[in-house]
């Protein structure tokens, strides 16, 4: 809306022209999405409270060794994902650019899976007990959805479809493979993937939003030079028409992280729950597609890959064991991975910030791998 309204004045005043940068207005954004978030958190929270919107503490053996630490988050707000959604589309809608359709997408990306991800808390905190909440083939089908959604708008776009099932490949001297129609499962995986990896994060006190903000800074960067013409050229990687403007989405998405980290640091005034983890992948799955660096996704977001890893095969594991062995098995103490460590006896907040660590190391790689082909 800024550049609109203030760009056009640039030959009244030249300080105006401070608009035309991306990078100014990705800075602007990631400030504007930290202020929002520390002026309607509190309220936010507030509401929360009084809609007797509390967390529900999971219970019964596979969690008994959790109970103990976590007892004192029962009742805690959750929902807070709304207060993401709000800082993130806000400060984007002030300054990107809205006549391009890249950042348009990751906001409805966004707000489509922010919507299902309120469902299913709704439904969870109204139920009976915290494993209640939507069907599991509901959240996916509005995962699915919006992979359609994004795969029709790349194979039926004007400049799009030349490049729409393009590849990259990390790390190859031929980054560029085409997957022909199988991009589109293949977007599909990607999106509901990232989505639902996030969600399986968000378990410990500023672990998840920790972790989706250095993602989405890393995907800032990504996205910067995947839509400027000469660094791709100089980089050899894909360039993008318009994912300038994903920089501006992903820096509010950063701005937003590091603002309700401000309320979900431990001890956690407030959870994110469904609302705000399936919508913050959904978000940054949507990014990497839409830039074209899938795989650069298991790079950046490498703890979100193992902690949706830990589960897969912990379930694998188990259900093998009991059918094959008599007796069911466990990889794990507990899955996600961040509940093993915990159940191993280190401190909750010692598992995040070394969780945090290993998720910068990981954007560094992810972002490092661009010069490594």
């Amino acid at each position: 809306m800024f550049y609109w309204l203030l760009f056009g004045l640039s030959d009244r005043w030249f300080g105006f022209n401070v608009f035309r940068y991306i990078t100014f207005r990705a800075v602007a954004a990631a400030v504007t999405a930290f202020i929002l978030s520390l002026a309607f958190g509190p309220a936010i929270i507030r509401a929360l409270k009084a809609g007797n919107l509390g967390e529900k503490i999971r219970r019964g053996k596979d969690y008994r060794p959790l109970e103990s630490g976590h007892a004192h988050k029962e009742g805690t707000p959750t929902m807070g994902g709304l207060l993401i959604l709000f800082s993130v589309l806000g400060s984007t809608l002030l300054w990107a650019r809205l006549d391009l359709a890249p950042g348009w997408l990751a906001m409805g990306a966004m707000a489509w899976m922010g919507g299902v991800g309120m469902a299913d808390d709704l439904v969870k905190l109204r139920g009976r007990g915290p494993r209640r909440g939507l069907p599991g083939r509901i959240k996916i089908l509005g995962q699915v959805i919006l992979g359609l959604g994004i795969a029709w708008y790349l194979y039926s776009a004007p400049g799009t479809s030349s490049w729409a099932s393009q590849l990259m490949i990390p790390f190859s001297k031929h980054p560029l493979f085409d997957l022909g129609f199988f991009g589109i499962i293949f977007i599909i995986v990607v999106v509901a993937g990232s989505s639902n990896s996030v969600n399986l994060t968000d378990g410990l006190d500023g672990l998840a939003i920790g972790c989706v903000g250095i993602a989405a800074f890393a995907f800032a960067v990504l996205s910067y030079l995947s839509g400027h013409i000469q660094i791709a050229d100089y980089l050899n990687i894909l360039y993008v028409p318009g994912a300038g403007e994903l920089t501006v989405f992903c820096a509010a998405l950063a701005g937003a992280s590091l603002g309700f980290l401000w309320f979900n640091s431990y001890p956690a005034q407030v959870f994110m729950g469904d609302t705000g983890s399936l919508a913050c992948g959904a978000a940054i799955g949507t990014v990497a597609v839409l830039i074209r660096k899938e795989l650069f996704l298991l790079l950046v977001g490498g703890v979100f890959v193992v902690e949706a890893l830990s589960v897969l095969f912990q379930t694998s594991y188990f259900k093998l064991t009991r059918r094959y062995c008599g007796a069911p098995r466990r990889i794990f103490r507990c899955a996600p991975l961040h509940h093993h460590f915990q159940c191993a006896g280190l401190a909750e907040n010692k598992v995040t910030v070394r969780f945090w660590i290993c998720a910068l190391i990981c954007a560094l790689i992810g972002i490092g791998a661009l010069k490594l082909q």
